[in-house]
């Protein structure tokens, strides 16, 4: 299967694990809960995925890589301790509890979470002092003396012996008692993740010519060559932070994270042509409508890498600022309850300064909210920019109210009020000014392609980007429309199109 199957498959199996009786007791005991084992080659993408999983269900995520540890930091060190049996004196070992489990302890200490996963990866290259112990660990979830917590369920993974020289195949015994999962590397799953994450167009549009080259390990008389997901990711971010700090790219730069001279060579060589195509056409220019005859001329001729490229860069852009929209949008809807409460309670009677302490409070816990999830390990990149706005908007209108010179709760509402209406003026006319530059990069298209392959692209890119097809659900685009009308999807635009309109009327 797929990471996506994987993922999917994982996220019901702890749904499951987790279902309660009436009587607050897990259905599946826990020594019924079979360990999921997901087996597959490295840098796939798997510790991605458990991070996915926890943030998406809520819970709390422990990860370990079993290579780093020995037998005593897994199961505890020995200590002498004295015990009594039929009226003698006794010393007696016993175990400090295990380094694993004591972290499972913290983290729902410190988040205030209880239920969670215990990732532990690489678990199939346990030292020889450890093999022994990790059949009682699958079985009763017991490292030591010590039981993992109730609420946890065990995720493992690790790679296949041709991967990995210090790999131990498991027999029957221990096999019998996990659910294994096989994964294997799919480019056009993890484009999608790709492309929701925001990985560098060039590096999309360079796997998007040469498939072959998304994963690959080989060996070689030099050695180990290998291409994963990870090294493209990573490269990802070293991009933009280059591109930032104007630093050149070279081949030895690109070779740190693809372990593959070809594929570096033929990368940096595209790399080169991308930031050439990125000179040679103005992006802003075609998105805002003023772009030259002239430059789509050089457009229609150009090979088809440069145009992939140049379709690259362009719904790159535009699905940037559907994204920051869309998340704005996701903001200001959550903004509204809190926002309500305010409102009952100055109609109520309430003073603006105990309107601005509700505010103020509100604040507070979600800042804690915020903190708890991140210390579980289940807060998302996206989750953490919409709780950070929504708190830099309640404690800015704190202060407003706290400066101000509002006489009764109905006087700092208003405040509060005209704080969030211009908040929303604001995301109105950003929604404007994209939906805009959505039609400009259409009528480019239609101008300078016609009906071809760039059409073709642009409408998928719209249609499969979960931002981009509700922000056209949500506002429409006849352009979109004309070009496949079939999928729109109506129900859900008018949906979101009633919860906008909410927005003004608080």
């Amino acid at each position: 299967m797929n990471i996506k199957e994987a993922k999917n498959y994982i996220k019901d199996s702890v749904t499951i694990y987790l279902k309660k009786d009436e009587e607050g007791e897990y259905r599946i005991p826990i020594v019924r809960q079979r360990p999921i084992f997901l087996l597959g080659a490295p840098g796939i993408g798997k510790t991605a995925v458990m991070e996915q999983i926890a943030q998406e269900l809520g819970i709390a995520l422990v990860s370990y890589s079993m290579t780093h540890h020995t037998r005593q930091s897994a199961l505890g060190l020995p200590f002498i301790t004295h015990k009594e049996y039929d009226g003698k004196a006794y010393d007696v070992s016993e175990y400090t509890m295990s380094e694993i489990i004591a972290s499972v302890y913290d983290v729902m200490a410190e988040s205030g979470i209880r239920e969670g996963i215990l990732f532990l990866d690489e678990i199939n290259c346990v030292s020889e002092t450890l093999a022994p112990s990790m059949l009682q660990f699958l079985q009763y979830k017991v490292f030591g003396r010590h039981q993992v917590p109730e609420g946890w369920v065990i995720v493992t993974a690790g790679n296949p012996p041709e991967y990995n020289k210090s790999v131990r195949e498991f027999d029957v015994v221990t096999l019998d008692r996990m659910k294994i999962l096989e994964v294997e590397a799919d480019y056009g799953i993890w484009r999608e993740y790709a492309r929701e994450r925001g990985l560098h167009t060039a590096i999309l549009n360079f796997l998007d010519l040469k498939k072959e080259d998304f994963y690959q390990v080989e060996t070689t008389v030099k050695g180990k060559n290998y291409i994963t997901a990870r090294g493209w990711e990573d490269l990802s971010q070293m991009l933009e932070l280059y591109e930032e700090e104007g630093i050149a790219v070279e081949e030895a730069f690109i070779g740190q994270y693809i372990r593959n001279d070809r594929v570096v060579k033929e990368f940096s060589a595209y790399y080169d042509l991308y930031q050439k195509y990125k000179n040679d056409y103005n992006v802003e220019e075609i998105l805002s409508g003023t772009i030259s005859e002239q430059a789509k001329d050089k457009a229609r001729k150009a090979d088809f890498d440069e145009r992939l490229s140049l379709m690259g860069m362009l719904v790159d852009t535009v699905q940037q600022d559907i994204k920051e929209n869309m998340r704005t949008s996701e903001t200001l809807h959550e903004l509204m309850n809190p926002l309500k409460a305010l409102k009952a309670k100055s109609e109520s009677g309430s003073s603006a300064a105990e309107l601005s302490e509700l505010l103020n409070r509100q604040a507070e816990a979600r800042i804690k909210s915020m903190e708890s999830l991140q210390k579980a390990g289940a807060l998302s990149v996206r989750e953490k920019q919409k709780s950070r706005a929504i708190i830099r908007f309640m404690e800015e209108t704190v202060r407003l109210l706290r400066a101000g010179e509002a006489e009764n709760g109905a006087d700092a509402f208003a405040i509060v009020k005209s704080n969030f209406d211009e908040q929303v003026a604001a995301y109105k006319q950003d929604t404007g000014r994209v939906k805009e530059r959505m039609h400009g990069l259409f009528c480019f298209v239609e101008d300078t392609f016609g009906s071809g392959n760039e059409m073709l692209l642009l409408m998928t890119e719209c249609t499969v980007q979960p931002d981009c097809a509700k922000f056209i659900a949500a506002y429409g685009c006849e352009d979109y429309q004309r070009h496949n009308e079939e999928l729109m999807l109506t129900e859900r635009g008018d949906s979101i199109l009633e919860q906008i309109d909410s927005l003004i009327d608080l």
